[in-house]
């Protein structure tokens, strides 16, 4: 099993390093980058060119847990924590950015985060 985890991660990692060649952010249009491990979901709005990150949230937040109630799915989850990084994005004077999909395949909740991203407003 330890292998098989193992495995599965350096091919994320390699497909990591194959989409970050391609994708940077700008103050213009920063990047809207996804993490997702088994239990949690996070996101943050990065501007590469300083090396900052301008917004973020996670399905850990009180305001997430809020909005999504108790008997919330994983991908509803995802869904309300890219809403919730699209409006905080809006308010910050952000209106497009670059999706950084992290080596994750875009399926399942990468997908609901993008969802909700596109839902609250951002262009990408």
């Amino acid at each position: 099993m330890r292998i098989k985890y193992r495995k599965a991660l350096t091919r994320r990692q390699r497909r990591h390093v194959k989409v970050r060649a391609r994708v940077s952010g700008t103050a213009v249009r920063p990047r809207l980058c996804v993490f997702r491990s088994s239990a949690h979901i996070y996101a943050q709005v990065i501007d590469d060119q300083q090396g900052h990150t301008l917004v973020s949230a996670s399905d850990i937040e009180e305001a997430v847990r809020e909005r999504a109630g108790d008997k919330a799915t994983k991908s509803d989850r995802a869904r309300i924590v890219g809403e919730v990084v699209g409006e905080r994005a809006k308010e910050a004077g952000i209106e497009s950015v670059v999706f950084d999909r992290g080596g994750f395949l875009f399926h399942g909740r990468v997908k609901a985060v993008a969802d909700g991203a596109r839902e609250a407003g951002l262009q990408f």
